[in-house]
């Protein structure tokens, strides 16, 4: 959007026409949490009056209230598994017109080369995509991943307009024990006045002390009213995330009021694409909030100005004079139905997103480097009748339980068993043909006959799979590495479904339409292995090997337990 001062002034003070002029609308006041009706005046793509304004052309809103375009305060745009192109113009039709993002998924797998391409891949996109630099790659020192980012190769992308900050810092030993490596990326952010994210998962209120002395200054992980209460205490931001896996909204809601709910933003983390479209975006966030009574107008406040004032966005997030022509038009304020989006004064109807995507490097296309795998990669020894760590997973949750069981064994290995719904866990190393494989057992996904495999694997992304025996296993691991990395579903011992991600193991290069429909080809395959329909196995699968959420998780480098920070045995000592 080209900004002419002059002719901005002149429209705004009536001089001359404004360019649209809206009419009709019952617009939402986001600063005083009222609805007026008066008239949106646009010029070169900014609002520059709400009155009784003349415009080249005028639009009728018929009655629908009209609130700012929403923003969302944290989104992985990986975690969608297309290409950016497609993921904004998915999430726009949902009402939101600007995004923070954190490359951190794609960085842990191709380094500055894949911040790089999503910078690239966003530079024309129909939303407005601001970056906060990934913080933690690798995301901790107990696993292996495709890269190493440390505070110098950051420094040059802070020269670009639309980065905004330091991404999540989620290894928070680090920052308690002054890492020289982590304090250079804090003091780097501090140093060009830019902004701090965390990733607070379990911690204490002491910790959340050393957090914002730091300078971070939001997080996105509480799962409670009263984590949310204390990092309010601490003058921290609290972003309310409703994700694939992770829905905590519900949870911290019950907590907003008028006199703290300027500290609160709404935020996605990870949402899978069928998701996206399905359910929503920001937008869905909006209706939770509404349905779990909280006022829609305030609701509408933390969805949009609270985010732009959070990340220092002083364009965007309100309906009113200087302020970006971003909006909204709302047929039914309880249900949040959007009637039309308008993306810098102009409907996205009358817009084409139809150009092509950027091309793809062939640096990313090539992410998946392991070693062979054989069947005995993959026992796992234990003792007969003696108790065993097992992962548990919560579905719809990030956090799984540690939980201690006996296993079925044969010749002192240990046998899934689907009566016990004990399954073998395998996360595989796959950036630098290193031949790490971490081996663990899982309870939770009820499958009856089969695997699933992945190269989404928050964070490091290696490849990790599930199964009820060794030879489904083996069947989707050597499916992942002939398509360079994807999602597969085995049945059977053979394959029944996949999705090739080319993009560094992470995103289809496919249209929207197209991985839709392979996405849907997967969930049917599922139904074959015995799959639940109460969760996503994907999704829970994605996160099992993430060892900065509590409480048990599996790297390439074996079993970890996150509330001690250590790794553990699979036979319980």
């Amino acid at each position: 959007m080209t900004l002419n001062l002059e002719s901005i002034i002149k429209a705004a003070a009536k001089k001359t026409k404004a360019d649209l002029v809206i009419k009709n609308g019952r617009i939402i006041d986001v600063f005083n949490l009222e609805i007026i009706e008066e008239d949106i005046a646009i010029k070169n793509g900014m609002i520059i009056g709400i009155g009784n304004y003349d415009g080249d052309e005028v639009v009728d809103a018929e009655g629908a209230f009209i609130c700012p375009g929403l923003i969302d305060g944290h989104v992985h745009m990986e975690s969608s598994m297309i290409h950016p192109h497609y993921f904004t113009t998915t999430i726009l039709a949902h009402g939101v017109t600007t995004i923070i993002t954190d490359p951190h998924e794609i960085a842990n797998v191709s380094g500055t080369s894949g911040i790089q391409f999503m910078l690239d891949a966003t530079e024309e996109c129909p939303v407005d995509v601001f970056f906060m630099l990934p913080s933690c790659v690798p995301a901790t020192s107990f696993e292996h991943n495709g890269a190493n980012i440390e505070a110098h190769d950051l420094a040059p992308f802070y020269e670009h307009d639309r980065v905004l900050g330091l991404a999540e810092v989620m290894d928070f030993p680090a920052v308690r024990d002054g890492d020289e490596a982590m304090v250079a990326k804090l003091a780097q952010a501090i140093q060009h006045d830019k902004k701090i994210d965390g990733h607070g998962a379990g911690l204490a209120p002491e910790d959340l002390n050393i957090y914002a002395s730091a300078h971070i200054k939001t997080d996105h992980e509480c799962v409670t009213a009263q984590e949310a209460k204390e990092r309010l205490k601490r003058g921290m931001y609290v972003m309310m995330r409703e994700g694939t896996v992770a829905k905590d909204a519900r949870s911290l809601i019950p907590l907003v009021n008028e006199r703290n709910a300027r500290r609160f933003l709404f935020c996605t983390d990870d949402k899978h694409l069928d998701d996206l479209v399905n359910v929503g975006s920001i937008d869905h966030n909006i209706r939770i909030a509404i349905q779990e009574r909280l006022d829609p107008l305030l609701a509408i406040q933390i969805a949009t100005l609270n985010a732009a004032e959070c990340f220092s966005l002083k364009d965007r997030g309100a309906v009113a004079p200087g302020y970006i022509a971003d909006l909204l038009f709302i047929e039914d304020l309880e249900k949040f139905t959007i009637k039309d989006v308008y993306k810098n004064g102009k409907s996205i109807k009358e817009q084409d997103h139809l150009h092509s995507p950027i091309a793809v490097p062939d640096l990313l296309k090539d992410s998946v480097n392991m070693k062979p795998i054989h069947k005995n990669d993959l026992k796992i020894k234990v003792e007969t009748d003696k108790l065993c760590n097992i992962i548990e997973i919560i579905p719809n949750s990030l956090i799984t339980k540690r939980i201690k069981e006996t296993v079925t064994t044969y010749n002192g290995e240990f046998l899934p068993n689907i009566e016990k719904d004990q399954l073998k866990l395998a996360v595989i190393e796959r950036h630098k043909c290193r031949g790490h494989i971490g081996l663990g057992i899982v309870k939770g996904f009820q499958m009856k006959n089969g695997a699933i495999a992945s190269t989404v694997a928050h964070d490091s992304h290696n490849i990790v799979t599930v199964g009820t025996s060794d030879e489904n296993l083996l069947i989707a691991v050597q499916a992942i590495e002939q398509m360079k990395g994807g999602l597969v579903v085995v049945c059977e011992e053979k394959i029944v479904a996949s999705l090739p991600l080319e993009i560094s193991g992470l995103m289809s290069n496919m249209p929207t339409e197209n991985t839709l429909s392979s996405l849907k080809d997967l969930h049917d395959a599922l139904q074959l292995i015995g799959s639940q329909n109460n969760f996503n196995p994907f999704v829970a699968l994605s996160f099992l090997s993430l060892p900065v959420i509590p409480e048990l998780k599996l790297t390439d480098t074996g079993l970890f337990d996150v509330t001690k920070f250590e790794h553990i045995t699979i036979q319980a000592k």
